[in-house]
């Protein structure tokens, strides 16, 4: 029996045992679960104007948020092909972009959302 591989799917070296593959695609869930999340928080934040008339510097926030989230999706998928990929060919695994990229780019909002709000208090007090 002939099962159908997807173009996508690394097909060199040997098959690893399945407990392998399915721990990777447990580590692509949490990769997507994330940025489902910042992605949501994104969309919250850059929806709030209209919702809770919160000014416009605050709604701004939400779009780095939706690219961050977007970017996280992403990288999981290229990361769990490029896993996969060394676990059958018994390469070592490259470092994950996302623990570059994620930390910098939360903490980038957290700075540039302290500033703005910090702005805000000091000129409407």
């Amino acid at each position: 029996m002939s099962t159908r591989v997807p173009r996508w799917w690394p097909i060199d070296g040997e098959e690893p045992d399945p407990r392998w593959t399915l721990a990777n695609e447990r580590t692509l869930l949490a990769y997507e679960r994330t940025a489902l999340g910042v992605l949501v928080a994104g969309l919250a934040v850059a929806g709030s104007r209209a919702v809770a008339d919160a000014p416009l510097w605050f709604s701004a926030m939400g779009v780095p948020l939706i690219v961050l989230g977007a970017a996280v999706a992403m990288e999981g998928r290229r990361r769990f092909l490029s896993a996969q990929r060394a676990m059958r060919t018994s390469e070592p695994l490259g470092a994950p972009a996302v623990a570059q990229f994620l930390p910098w780019g939360i903490a980038g909002v957290a700075v540039v959302g302290a500033v703005a709000a910090l702005i805000q208090i000091t000129s409407s007090g």
